[in-house]
């Protein structure tokens, strides 16, 4: 499986920032809203994507969960692309 993540909005707040955002699987786009938090316990991110890409994931082949799995983990690794829309 291979991703390639965009993050196009970052709201960042003193605990947890909410990010906006695509990844492309297969040449399809799958956007995604996402919450991005660490501190104790280490850092984290909770990817939600709408039920209409969950299914075309499914219909693609794939497990939706281990989908947003592997992009939280890549998230959380730094393998992401930020795009700045305003610059």
């Amino acid at each position: 499986m291979k991703i390639k993540i965009f993050v196009t909005d970052i709201d960042a707040g003193d605990i947890a920032s909410r990010l906006k955002g695509y990844f492309i699987l297969d040449e399809h786009k799958f956007k995604f809203n996402a919450v991005a938090f660490g501190r104790i316990g280490g850092h984290n991110v909770n990817i939600k994507l709408s039920k209409k890409d969950e299914k075309m994931l499914e219909e693609l082949g794939y497990d939706p969960e281990q989908v947003i799995i592997e992009a939280q983990r890549m998230m959380i690794e730094g393998d992401m692309e930020i795009i700045d829309k305003k610059g």
